[in-house]
């Protein structure tokens, strides 16, 4: 009886610390890459290549859409441009890099002394009204007693060549239009 007790004391134990770790990492705002005193890693970095021309960077956490991470790059070349006396930039060359990583958990709770407990949930099925289930009838979830979760992160880089007065082309951009077009969607840190 003690040995289940103390499996239970670490399961919650367990749970706990992962609700905690979980609250504290939220998406990646706008801020310098290794920025001190935000809850959030990630952020922007940019290498000066030539007087006008810059290697911008953004890095996500794991919380970090792309969409996010992309945009923080445009915001980010549009204030160095602007930093640096420039009025547009052009991007030359630009990546995006998703870094995936697979992580496995065992189940904290099974099998331990409730392996014959599990939960019973309805849940609604495609079109067909709501289903029963069970750990003992098509377990579509309880699987191997293991957690499996997928953790993808993006990087986006983009060389740019900085200018005065309008530059034209596609890959053209007037540095205080992007400040004013983005701003609204830039979320700084706390």
């Amino acid at each position: 009886m003690l040995r289940h007790i103390k499996s239970l004391r670490l399961a919650v134990a367990f749970a706990a610390g992962a609700l905690i770790l979980g609250a504290c990492e939220t998406a990646t705002p706008y801020q310098p890459l290794g920025a001190r005193g935000t809850h959030a890693s990630g952020g922007f970095s940019d290498v000066r290549i030539a007087p006008n021309r810059y290697r911008v960077t953004f890095s996500g956490n794991s919380m970090t859409s792309r969409e996010r991470v992309e945009t923080y790059l445009l915001y980010r070349a549009a204030e160095l441009t602007v930093e640096r006396g420039y009025d547009s930039f052009t991007i030359v060359d630009r990546a995006t890099d998703r870094n995936v990583e697979t992580r496995v958990y065992r189940d904290p709770f099974g099998p331990g002394p409730y392996r014959y407990w599990r939960p019973y949930w309805r849940y609604r099925g495609a079109g067909f009204g709501w289903h029963r289930w069970d750990p003992w009838f098509g377990d579509p979830w309880w699987g191997d007693q293991i957690d499996v979760s997928t953790i993808q992160r993006f990087e986006a880089s983009a060389e740019v060549l900085m200018s005065r007065g309008n530059a034209s082309g596609d890959k053209s951009f007037n540095a205080r239009e992007v400040i004013a077009n983005l701003g609204p969607r830039i979320e700084l840190p706390h």
